[in-house]
């Protein structure tokens, strides 16, 4: 599956941020944006990227966002009037590292931000400063903030054993890890071992079943 086939091809990455926002600002989303305000990636196609790396690797329309041969994303930003740039991470999602960028975008450029996802201006909060550590953090917590839950159908073993459903027994000597237990006493009073249900050990259906309801019997 391409990972950017649900975008129209665009190459570059729009990195180039203006003046950065005054240090009064405080470490919250910067809300009171109209959505004519906001300057939205899939709004303002990118300039082509210059390194074939790049255009192979950028994604087609979120900025700061390269896919790494492991499938997993990474991003980063340009620092204003400057040639080097603030690393923000490696990524499982690309919802995640467009995140990150949004956040560091916000910070480095304010209102004048080219962002990946319109509420990202009200849902994420910024840091205070422009400071390169706070960036990464804030944007840390962005992306985890977008960190696909797993769902619960995806258990482990140990909760799948344990998960009852109606009519269904439980496995007995594997949960009070008693092998053997109850056939050992049946063996020493000189009984029949009882029957467990056919989701247990397999084979029997419901009409079986019904021979293993009554209790033990034996002459005395």
């Amino acid at each position: 599956m391409n990972p950017f086939s649900s975008h129209s091809h665009l190459d570059s990455c729009c990195f180039d941020f203006a003046e950065p926002p005054s240090d009064g600002r405080s470490a919250t989303a910067l809300g009171n944006f109209s959505d004519k305000e906001v300057l939205l990636a899939s709004h303002h196609p990118k300039k082509r990227a210059g390194r074939k790396k790049f255009r192979e690797t950028r994604h087609p329309v979120y900025r700061g966002v390269r896919l790494r041969d492991s499938g997993k994303w990474v991003c980063e930003v340009r620092e204003p009037r400057k040639k080097s740039r603030i690393w923000l991470g490696t990524f499982p999602t690309v919802e995640m590292a467009a995140r990150a960028h949004d956040v560091a975008a916000l910070a480095l450029r304010g209102r004048s931000a080219c962002l990946n996802f319109a509420d990202s201006a009200w849902r994420l909060p910024v840091p205070a400063s422009a400071d390169t550590k706070e960036i990464q953090k804030a944007a840390a917590r962005a992306a985890k903030a977008f960190q696909p839950v797993e769902s619960e159908d995806v258990m482990s073993g140990d909760e799948k054993k344990f998960r009852s459903e109606e009519g269904v027994l439980h496995d007995e000597e594997d949960i009070f890890g008693m092998p053997g237990l109850l056939a050992d006493m049946a063996e020493g009073m000189l009984l029949s071992p009882p029957k467990w249900g056919g989701d247990i050990y397999g084979g029997e259906d419901e009409g079986n079943l019904d021979a293993y309801t009554s209790l033990w019997s034996y002459s005395i």
